[in-house]
């Protein structure tokens, strides 16, 4: 399953980025803001309308937007039971 599928308000782990399918600098960007494997990642709210874009997500406490191209390029999972208490809150 991919970021750009997720159901809203799930919370699922990042497997894995296709980064080749990201330009470099949204690639710097993404990565600033915590998107790496193994972050727990949320669907927050997609586009207006009959719009997919953009894809707003949580990451940790933050929300970003992103365009639902990036959100294709990255793999998801199911958390572990014990993901949530690994997460930190700081």
């Amino acid at each position: 399953m991919h970021l750009d599928t997720l159901p809203l308000r799930q919370k699922m782990r990042i497997s894995s980025i296709d980064w080749t399918q990201i330009s470099d600098n949204e690639g710097r960007r993404l990565r600033a803001l915590g998107i790496e494997s193994g972050a727990i990642i949320e669907a927050l709210h997609r586009g207006i309308l009959f719009w997919r874009d953009p894809l707003a997500v949580r990451v940790g406490r933050m929300s970003i937007a992103m365009r639902s191209k990036t959100a294709a390029a990255i793999a998801i999972e199911a958390m572990l039971e014990n993901d949530e208490d690994n997460v930190s809150h700081g």
